[in-house]
């Protein structure tokens, strides 16, 4: 057996010193930290941010625990305050198109005193223009048009009753207004009466009348004319008080907001409408409408209670001066820099605002004060950030996220609007210039995906940041996880680490990754073991976390997690499950399997046999003919069938028919980890060698016989060493593994201390003659130059084997197919 095959303890798990650490507690160390292990991703976002060119927005990927989310935010945060603050967004009425809403933007921090000074000053000219029109000026020029109105009225028609009565007629009152009608004396004649006069009367009577209620229809004409021009009258009188009483308050805020053209021409229509309908004020004094109601109206725009459209207030009640209210989308009183902005629940309406309804009788009613801002609005001129998998999974919000992006507009939608669900109308508020830098975060499955399926992904998305799970093992990270641990101890109030107990989480970091050295970058991870280890401190009444609270955080986390791990030993031990540590046997051997529980992962031993017989030569994995292996599986026993006829097929055809079976194994098989104690097991079946049972085998292998390296490495031996404890150590058990997984060893200190014992061994081989002799115990051979290898090797003892079964295949009437490397089941 090659001694220099095992491997020693301090090659099995990279220790971390202490003395490394020039600090007592980490209470030494800054409260802050740099982002760790992470520099690719930091100057990608770093880049991205900065760049100006449209397209740049950027996706983070990586690993959740990696520290995506959090970088990006303190990245972007730190690029916004150096940039200019943004205007704050507000929506008002469109006096010339109400179904389109007016898109304005203010001075950043000035829209809530906009919307204020509005109120005052619909308030103030309720007050001045009610006053005006009640003032005895005011009455005395009203009464002075109506009086014109009444005296001309009043003489026309007194006129037309004279000449009435002058022709014998009189004027009355008929179903459909005035008529003219005969008389005598002064009195209207019966129709009775009318019947009894002479023909030849009655026929004067009515030309006369005739000619009169054409000019009674002519007096009325006039007179509706006079009405008309009465009321013009009033009405440029009611434009001329209002445009006096309003005009001072509107010149104080035109004045205050002069350099703004969208408010000044705002203002302007505002003007215009209030003294074009000034009737909506004085119908509020008339009908002496609480006044609370004007001030609930446009404070409801708020995210309380929602307002009816002005166009409805007649019917609902709703004050008339909500037209005149400013809905504020957006404002950045109190801010500086840019805004940075995490949205956690992207739908279509969050993303870019809805306009909301409300039910009255029946319909659908709404009005500009019930559009609702979205995370593009809150984020314009700054950054957006949003989850990848969150975005995709609501409807439409893609699709709206990317058309914002495209035409550099946010305007309201909705998944109503895009499904038609409600037929009703609704506004189209004039859309908002976008200026905005959106972050996705996400892992790199969704965005390779995107990258290959959406053609609009790779022109809006330009910027990869690539966040890595693992950093190199130097001083400097060493040093880094201190001041990491000392930034959550800090931030959570938390007792202090010593070096020892930062030395093992430093430890565990490196487990984590699977490397000794390498170290995770997933802190998320590493934050929960910090957490856990400090709460075992408390419940120690200690002062400093030290190495054995961190080493039982560990314990615990394994116990609360390996419920079914011990059911399965227990299966063992029980001899449910059959798997031998001890003794010798031919076409068997240990293989070990990972299996992965969520947050917690095992290694599991499993029986692999081999069986060797005359028959249609190949390879047959039975996983494989019943469908329960994976591709992957598949073209490892492939391979297989290469190494067997490159070594012992190269004179003479491979004739010995082979089974490779998974004992006790119900789910799918699947990975190439198993390859070389399948090509170990066929070995012993075809030379009848027994093999070791004291020894469990995991590694890949190549067509030329090389162990390959394989994951899981720490979670197999553990597993292994767990079915030997149980069943019972020995001394001689152990695991061979690939030497190029060495690197990979963090194995825990209970198999640590077993290994320096003795009492169990890690071998490592290159190559798969190295690992047959450890289980063999015997030279595996050289092949001479006719392809022979020594009789006494293991080579030697296959050769002759499959010499053996050539011949007998022959007696036969010779081996069906040649030597072909794979078969399926028999035809």
């Amino acid at each position: 057996m090659p001694d220099n095959n095992e491997l020693s303890v301090d090659q099995c798990r990279w220790r971390c010193d202490p003395g490394v650490f020039d600090f007592e507690s980490t209470e030494e160390l800054p409260k802050k930290v740099e982002p760790i292990g992470q520099a690719r991703a930091t100057h990608a976002l770093e880049f991205g941010a900065s760049i100006p060119s449209e397209g740049y927005n950027l996706f983070a990927l990586g690993q959740p625990g990696t520290g995506r989310r959090s970088i990006a935010m303190d990245t972007l945060r730190r690029h916004a305050e150096q940039m200019p603050t943004p205007p704050d967004l507000c929506y008002v009425h469109n006096f010339d198109d109400p179904r389109r809403p007016r898109a304005v933007k203010l001075p950043p921090g000035t829209a809530n005193e906009f919307r204020e000074d509005m109120e005052e000053l619909i308030e103030d000219a309720d007050r001045e223009i009610t006053r005006a029109f009640e003032s005895d000026e005011y009455q005395e020029r009203r009464e002075e048009v109506l009086s014109e109105y009444r005296e001309e009225r009043s003489q026309q028609l007194q006129e037309l009753e004279r000449e009435v009565q002058e022709k014998g007629l009189a004027i009355g009152r008929g179903p459909t207004g005035l008529i003219i009608a005969p008389a005598r004396d002064g009195e209207v004649l019966t129709p009775q009466e009318y019947q009894q006069l002479p023909q030849e009367e009655r026929e004067e009577i009515e030309r006369k009348r005739r000619e009169m209620q054409e000019k009674l229809e002519d007096v009325m004409r006039r007179g509706l004319a006079l009405e008309k021009e009465a009321r013009q009258k009033v009405a440029e009188l009611d434009r001329e008080v209002a445009k006096f009483a309003v005009g001072s308050l509107l010149e104080e805020i035109e004045d205050k907001y002069s350099d703004l053209e969208q408010i000044t021409d705002y203002l302007g229509k505002v003007r215009n409408d209030i003294i074009e309908n000034v009737e909506i004020f004085r119908t509020d004094h008339e009908t002496h409408e609480p006044h609370d109601m004007h001030q609930m109206a446009l404070r409801q725009q708020g995210r309380g209670l929602p307002q009816m459209p002005f166009g409805a207030q007649g019917a609902t009640g709703a004050s008339p001066w909500n037209r005149y209210a400013v809905n504020v989308l957006t404002t950045h009183e109190d801010e500086e820099g840019a805004p940075v902005v995490f949205e956690s629940r992207p739908t279509i309406e969050n993303l870019t605002g809805d306009i909301e309804h409300m039910t009255y009788m029946g319909a659908l009613i709404t009005d500009f004060t019930m559009i609702k801002d979205g995370a593009l609005h809150r984020a314009n001129g700054g950054y957006l950030v949003l989850e990848a998998r969150s975005l995709l999974s609501h409807p439409f919000a893609w699709e709206a996220l990317k058309r914002a992006l495209k035409e550099s507009q946010v305007r309201p939608e909705s998944v109503r609007e895009q499904l038609k669900l409600i037929s009703t109308v609704t506004l189209e508020p004039e859309p908002f210039d976008l200026d905005v830098k959106v972050v996705l975060i996400g892992t790199p499955l969704i965005y390779y995906l995107l990258y290959q399926h959406d053609e609009d992904f790779q022109k809006l998305f330009k910027v990869k940041a690539d966040f890595s799970a693992l950093m190199d093992r130097e001083e400097q990270s060493v040093q880094e996880y201190a001041r990491f641990v000392a930034s959550i101890c800090h931030e959570e109030d938390l007792p202090h680490f010593t070096p020892e107990a930062v030395a093992l989480v430093a430890e565990e970091g490196a487990r984590l990754a699977a490397d000794s050295g390498k170290l995770t970058t997933r802190f998320q991870d590493v934050a929960n073991l910090v957490r856990e280890s400090a709460y075992w401190c408390r419940c120690g009444d200690g002062e400093l976390v030290r190495a054995d609270h961190v080493q039982k955080a560990v314990e615990d986390r394994i116990w609360r997690s390996n419920r079914i791990e011990e059911r399965l030993l227990e299966l063992i031990e029980q001899g449910t499950l059959l798997i031998d540590v001890a003794g010798e046997a031919i076409g068997q051997v240990n293989g070990v399997a990972v299996l992965p529980l969520g947050d917690y992962s095992f290694g599991k031993p499993t029986r692999i046999t081999a069986r060797c017989f005359l028959g249609r030569p190949g390879v047959l994995n039975i996983e494989r003919e019943v469908e329960m292996a994976g591709p992957i599986h598949n073209k490892a026993t492939l391979i297989l069938s290469g190494y067997l006829g490159e070594t012992f097929a190269q004179k003479a055809p491979l004739s010995a028919a082979l089974t490779l079976a998974f004992e006790q194994v119900y789910e799918e098989v699947e990975g190439d980890s198993a390859a070389a104690a399948e090509l170990y097991a066929m070995l012993s079946s075809i030379g009848e060698v027994p093999l070791r049972q004291d020894l469990a085998v995991t590694g890949s292998v190549n067509q030329h016989g090389q162990v390959q390296a394989v994951g899981g490495l720490n979670e197999k031996i553990e597993g292994f060493f767990s079915t030997c404890k149980l069943l019972g150590l020995t001394g001689d058990q152990g695991v061979i593994i690939p030497r190029a997984n060495v690197r990979n060893l963090m194995l825990r200190d209970e198999v640590l201390e077993a290994i320096e014992n003795g009492d169990f061994h890690v071998y490592a081989v290159e190559r798969v003659e190295e690992a047959i002799e450890l289980l063999t115990g015997g030279e595996f051979g050289e092949p001479d130059e006719e392809g022979r290898f020594p009789e006494d090797t293991v080579g030697g003892a296959v050769q002759r084997r499959l010499q053996q079964m050539a011949e007998a295949q022959k007696q036969f009437g010779g081996a069906e197919g040649g030597n072909r490397p794979e078969t399926a089941s028999q035809d």
